[in-house]
């Protein structure tokens, strides 16, 4: 009996190996791919959506815009054109969530140096306050890499229509001193400008999934 088993052993073991081979193609083709969800500005909570766009289900995308960065260069959709990128809101004498919010964007520009095609956009929702002068030194305290990271001040209204009718990211708050509220939110905004995620950028562990998520996206872009 033992000699029968001794003969056929080499044929199990190629057996069980091709059988192994064959799970888990199998498993490979049947299990689904993960694919980032596309946004709408109808997916979205109501107060975060321009009540122009809030019926809006589909083709939606962030819209052409021209604001100023911290060195003076005009930055547009241009720049950006077959990125990947992270936007986001902010003022730089935010004493709040702001700070933090820049400093999970410094580690996510650590984390994705070596991701070309990855970049970052802050947008000042102080522009009066945040000159090109105040925005440069601001990035200098904070370690920007100019390359890879713009942050852009300019025209007030253009701003605000971004993070409301763009990146559904701030709140609106008509007849008070301030017209916008803008959210902890970073936005994952893929090759073709559309919105693929939304993060709390307060949050440790929503920066480690926005991280893993454009590791996502690189693959299906």
């Amino acid at each position: 009996m033992l000699q029968f088993f001794s003969k056929y052993k080499f044929f199990g073991i190629v057996l069980l190996v091709l059988s192994a081979i064959i799970i888990f193609a199998i498993y490979q083709v049947l299990s689904p791919k993960k694919v980032l969800k596309i946004y709408q500005p109808n997916d979205v909570t109501a107060e975060l959506v321009d009540t122009t766009l809030q019926y809006k289900r589909k083709y939606h995308t962030i819209a052409n815009f021209a604001l100023v960065n911290q060195n003076g260069d005009t930055i547009t959709q241009e720049d950006y054109k077959d990125k990947i990128y992270v936007a986001d809101f902010f003022f730089t004498t935010c004493v709040t969530i702001c700070p933090i919010m820049t400093d999970h964007m410094v580690q996510i520009q650590a984390a994705l140096k070596n991701h070309p095609d990855v970049l970052l956009l802050s947008h000042t929702v102080t522009p009066e306050i945040d000159t090109v002068a105040q925005l440069k030194r601001y990035a200098l305290k904070k370690g920007v890499d100019d390359h890879r990271w713009n942050l852009v001040t300019g025209d007030k209204k253009e701003i605000y229509d971004l993070a409301r009718k763009s990146y559904l990211a701030a709140k609106d708050v008509p007849f008070s001193e301030y017209d916008l509220v803008h959210t902890e939110n970073f936005v994952l905004v893929d090759k073709k400008r559309r919105i693929r995620g939304f993060y709390d950028g307060t949050n440790p562990k929503a920066i480690e999934q926005l991280l893993e998520d454009i590791t996502l996206l690189e693959k299906e872009e």
